[in-house]
C-alpha cells in the first residue's frame, strides 16, 4: 500500500468537488479529488442547466468562468403557463438587474475537469474499494484503489461530496445525523432535442394533463420534460408520445412547439431530503451528499456550490489563523440556504404539478395561486428573488 498526504481529500468530482478544489487551490490549499467514475462519464452525464447569478460569479472569481462567460446564455426572466395564458417574471427587473444563466452542468465539469488538469494537480478517475477512516480524529484518512494500487491517503480534512449515493455520508455512525425527506408521487421524463428552442425564455407550463416545462442546453439544443408516474417505463413513451404530449401541455394558440430529432430521454424521480448536521467531525458534507431538492426550482446545482464557497472560505480561514469559528458554523450556515432553498422547490412543485387527477379544490387553490404570483408585483419579487438566488440568507 502506497502512503500519500494532503491538506484536503475531497470524495466526488462533480460539480462541488471540483469547485471546491479549485477554490482551494486559489486559496493556496493542497487537495487529492477522488472519482470513482471514468472521465468520460463525468463529463457526459446530463444534470442541471440553470445557474444563479451567485453561481456565475463564483466560477468566475475561481478562473473558470472563461467559456460560461462566452457561451452561457443570459436570462432576464421566465414564463409560468396555465389556463391557456403565458405571464413573464422579469427576473432582473425585480431583483436589482440579477440574471440567470444557462450553462450546462457538464459544460461546468469539463471547465473544471480541464483547468485541474492543465494546472498538472492530483485528480483520480476510476477509483475503487473507497473508504473513509478517523474522522473524528485529528487525523482523518481514506483508504482506495487506483489502477490496481491500494492507497492510504492522510490529511486534515475530508470533503464528501460524492452525492446522494455515495459512500461519506454513510460512514457516519448511526445516530449521529438527523435526517428528513419527502417522496414526491410523480416524476419528470426529461429529453435532450436537436431543435433550436422554441422560446427565448424558459416556460413552466401547469396544465390539467400535468406539468412541462420548456428549457434549453444551447441555441441548437432544447431540453423539455413531462410529469409522469415516478417508475414510468421509457419504452412506453416512444418519441412520437414525448412530442404529442408536449405540444398538448404547451401548446398555445398562434405558438408552435418546434420538434426535432430526440438525443437523450429518461426519467427523473423527485424528492426532497436533508440530512443534519452537515459535518461529523472532519467530515464535512456538501451538495447532494447532504441535500436534494425537486428540479423545479433549478436549485440543486447551485446550493452544491454554495456548500463548498462556504467551507472553502472556512478552511482557509482555519489555515491562516487556526481559528476554527468558520468551520464550527459550517453546517448551521449552509442549512439556513437549504432549508430556504427546500421551501421554493417544494412551493414551486406544488404550485405547478397535478398533485392528484380527481383533486378539483387543489387544481382551484393551484390556479388561484399561480394568478396571484403573476399579477401581484410582491408575489412575482418573492419568486425572482429565490429564483435568481438570495444573496443573504
Amino acid at each position: 500500500m502506497t502512503r500519500d498526504r494532503t491538506q484536503v481529500a475531497i470524495v466526488g468530482a462533480g460539480p462541488a468537488g471540483l469547485t471546491l478544489a479549485q477554490l482551494l487551490h486559489v486559496a493556496g490549499i493542497e487537495s487529492v479529488v477522488l472519482e470513482d467514475r471514468s472521465r468520460a462519464y463525468v463529463e457526459q452525464r446530463i444534470r442541471a442547466g440553470v445557474l444563479e447569478q451567485g453561481t456565475v460569479d463564483l466560477l468566475v472569481d475561481a478562473g473558470v468562468g472563461e467559456r460560461l462567460q462566452r457561451e452561457g446564455l443570459v436570462h432576464h426572466g421566465i414564463e409560468i403557463q396555465f389556463e391557456g395564458e403565458r405571464h413573464r417574471i422579469p427576473l432582473s427587473d425585480l431583483t436589482d438587474g440579477r440574471t440567470i444563466v444557462i450553462y450546462g452542468q457538464t459544460e461546468v465539469v469539463k471547465d473544471l475537469v480541464r483547468i485541474r488538469l492543465d494546472a498538472g494537480l492530483p485528480l483520480l478517475f476510476e477509483v475503487g474499494d473507497v473508504s473513509v477512516h478517523g474522522v473524528e480524529t485529528e487525523q482523518p484518512s481514506i483508504r482506495f484503489s487506483h489502477a490496481g494500487v491500494n492507497h492510504l491517503l492522510e490529511c486534515d480534512v475530508i470533503a464528501g461530496c460524492d452525492g446522494y449515493h455515495g459512500i461519506c455520508r454513510p460512514s457516519i455512525p448511526r445516530g449521529a445525523l438527523r435526517e428528513f425527506s419527502r417522496e414526491y408521487p410523480f416524476g419528470w421524463l426529461g429529453i435532450l432535442a436537436a431543435v433550436p428552442p422554441s422560446n427565448d425564455e424558459l416556460v413552466y407550463a401547469h396544465n390539467e394533463r400535468g406539468f412541462a416545462l420548456l428549457s434549453l442546453r444551447s441555441p441548437e439544443l432544447s431540453r423539455l420534460y413531462v410529469q409522469c408516474r415516478p417508475d414510468e417505463d421509457l419504452a412506453a413513451w416512444p418519441d412520437d408520445r414525448i412530442w404529442e404530449e408536449l405540444q398538448l401541455r404547451l401548446g398555445l394558440d398562434g405558438w408552435t412547439l418546434a420538434e426535432g430529432p430526440v438525443l437523450e430521454k429518461g426519467v427523473t424521480g423527485m424528492r426532497s431530503y436533508v440530512a443534519e448536521p452537515m459535518r461529523h467531525g472532519r467530515l464535512y458534507l456538501a451538495g447532494d451528499a447532504a441535500h436534494i431538492v425537486p428540479p423545479t426550482g433549478a436549485k440543486g446545482l447551485n446550493l452544491a456550490l454554495h456548500d463548498v464557497r462556504v467551507l472553502a472560505e472556512a478552511l482557509a480561514a482555519w489555515y491562516r489563523t487556526g481559528s476554527t469559528t468558520l468551520l464550527d458554523a459550517y453546517s448551521v450556515t449552509c442549512l439556513r440556504r437549504v432549508w430556504r432553498a427546500e421551501h421554493f422547490s417544494w412551493w414551486m412543485t406544488s404550485m405547478l404539478h397535478r398533485l392528484d387527477s380527481d383533486d378539483d379544490f387543489g387544481l382551484k387553490l393551484q390556479l388561484a395561486q399561480l394568478r396571484y404570483v403573476t399579477t401581484s408585483h410582491a408575489a412575482a419579487v418573492s419568486l425572482a428573488e429565490n429564483y435568481v438566488g438570495l444573496e443573504r440568507v
